[in-house]
């Protein structure tokens, strides 16, 4: 009888065999939703005789939700490609940074309307006769939405490295993309990661904005959960709301299962400590992974090219070390500054003489400036009001591994849940109520913008070294020296990486069927220009948008960054 059964070994084999089915199968299935949904992408777009519609039956939910979802790592994939190279340049060369950080500032300042505005004939033009090109519009919006807080949080890590580290991969004489590799991206993972999950989440923010254009006095609608719930607030149609709402949430569940539980478990091996983690971030799916033996037998199919490839990036990427005396020449870097002047002077004088003089007059300049600062008020009121409620929220998390376990999803789901879904609600409520949309657009922001602050908060206390806890512990280090001595430094560069100028775009108009509240402010003016499709209007809004922002940074948020670096930081 003992020979029939099976021993040990055989019952460990199989159920070795039964996880490697499981991921096999998932990989198929996740291979087959992609084939079958990516491929509507190809069909003919000819308008207006050829156009996408949109049915509220909540039965085609589930296929928007899909179409919607790949638009969003798609553009996610792109992110993090344009973070690595963007990021690298600007911590690496101060030429390239001088004119890559401003460049960023006012990419970041540009709101998602302003994007469709300029790209989409483009894209329209680049695939004629086919969906593509709306697609690529879509997905160029949603890229515009989620980059920018990624490269900053990038950037950052890179400009705050550990000096001994540093100092280590010169010592061991390590090729540029050796540092890059084996410091410089495991170094910045974690905070990237956790921006990268509120990037994405905020990516959910603009979806409508993407799906359903309406620029340039055209209106273009691609298939996906973002123009559903256009169409249904158009049609003041509640049930299909309700519907669209229930099904965002079951999405956003399912990515956060599937993709950033994983990524999160996969990168708290970055920490850069000498212990372990006390309790690391736990995944199902990670879990799975690492016991199948499909990636492993992948890795080693794989592992000789990739040796290949990465061995020859060293090659290429080893520079000569400069002869000495050839320091930069102040000369030089005059002259270099003279020509960025030059540069930002010509730039200047042809959007503000050829793009809107030539139909705004010289006091609408002034008007605009007015509704710019006002919009800056409702910015700054929601930074300091976020801050002293998240913060402390986001340092308990962050320094406690249970509760970021058990926090990471609710705060995930709070965060990715775009709340211009349920900006119909708060419309109905407003006029129902007779409350002022100046004031509501506040809310309205918030519902946006306060989880850049509590996800940085809770990535850069995550990342506090558990010796550092232990030995601040040790010595009964507590109350407000515990938070200047270990916590702000922790948290200080991850902080003002936030952000919240494009939420104030999608905050100020907001629509219930035909009754639409308007709040004063340039987020305001600048979607009334872009639905109109006034050229003049869109540069100078824009303009005036981006003034504020770059010299908002400059003045307060850049002396931060410096401080961040040379001051708050482990």
């Amino acid at each position: 009888m003992q020979a029939f059964l099976p021993g040990s070994g055989s019952l460990r084999r199989v159920r070795y065999g039964l996880t490697d089915v499981a991921v096999i199968l998932g990989a198929l299935v996740l291979l087959a939703v992609i084939a079958r949904f990516g491929s509507e992408s190809f069909v003919a777009f000819t308008p207006p005789r050829n156009v996408p519609t949109i049915s509220l039956d909540p039965h085609m939910l589930p296929g928007y939700a899909v179409r919607s979802t790949l638009r969003m790592f798609i553009a996610l994939v792109a992110s993090f490609a344009f973070t690595f190279v963007y990021g690298y340049a600007a911590a690496h060369n101060r030429y390239a940074e001088r004119v890559l950080i401003p460049a960023l500032d006012i990419l970041q300042s540009v709101p998602v309307l302003g994007f469709l505005s300029i790209t989409i004939t483009g894209f329209i033009a680049l695939f004629p006769g086919s969906l593509l090109g709306l697609e690529a519009a879509a997905i160029f919006a949603i890229f515009t939405s989620q980059v920018w807080n990624m490269t900053f949080s990038f950037y950052q890590s890179l400009r705050t490295l550990p000096q001994d580290l540093v100092e280590a991969t010169a010592a061991y004489g390590l090729s540029p993309w050796e540092r890059f590799v084996r410091l410089e991206v495991p170094a910045g993972t974690i905070g990237l990661v956790w921006n990268a999950m509120m990037s994405f989440g905020g990516g959910w923010f603009f979806l409508a904005a993407s799906e359903a254009i309406s620029v340039l006095n055209s209106n273009f609608t691609l298939p996906g959960i973002g123009s559903y719930v256009a169409v249904a607030v158009k049609a003041q149609n509640m049930p299909a709301l309700g519907w669209a709402v229930l099904t965002m949430a079951v999405t956003i569940l399912l990515v956060d299962q599937l993709f950033w539980r994983p990524l999160v478990a996969w990168s708290d091996k970055f920490r850069l400590e000498q212990s372990a983690s006390a309790e690391p971030p736990q995944s199902w799916l990670y879990d799975l992974l690492r016991r199948s033996r499909v990636p492993h037998a992948f890795g080693r199919v794989t592992q000789p090219v990739g040796d290949v490839l990465s061995r020859g990036l060293a090659v290429l990427s080893r520079v000569r070390p400069r002869p000495a005396g050839r320091a930069s020449s102040p000369l030089v870097d005059r002259a270099y500054d003279a020509v960025i002047l030059l540069a930002v002077l010509g730039l200047i004088y042809y959007i503000v003489e050829q793009r809107i003089l030539t139909g705004v007059g010289v006091g609408e300049i002034g008007h605009v400036a007015l509704l710019g600062l006002v919009t800056l008020t409702r910015v700054v009121v929601l930074l300091i009001v976020a801050t002293l409620v998240w913060t402390p929220i986001g340092v308990t998390i962050g320094l406690s591994p249970t509760l970021t376990r058990r926090a990471q999803p609710i705060a995930l789901f709070l965060a990715s849940f775009p709340a211009n879904f349920i900006f119909p609600f708060a419309t109905l409520a407003f006029i129902r109520l007779h409350l002022s949309i100046n004031f509501g657009s506040i809310l309205l922001m918030a519902l946006g913008a306060q989880w850049y602050i509590l996800f940085n908060t809770i990535a850069g206390a995550s990342s506090v070294p558990t010796d550092l806890r232990e030995m601040t512990d040790d010595i009964g280090l507590g109350g407000w020296q515990r938070w200047r001595r270990l916590i702000i430094p922790a948290i200080f560069s991850s902080w003002v990486t936030g952000g919240t100028w494009n939420a104030s775009i999608v905050s100020e108009v907001v629509s219930w069927g035909s009754t639409t509240l308007v709040a004063t402010g340039l987020g305001s003016y600048i979607t009334e220009a872009t639905t109109k499709g006034d050229w003049p209007r869109i540069w100078l809004g824009v303009s005036v948008m981006s003034l504020y922002v770059v010299g908002i940074n400059r003045l307060f948020w850049r002396r931060l960054y410096r401080l961040a670096e040379t001051r708050y930081h482990l």
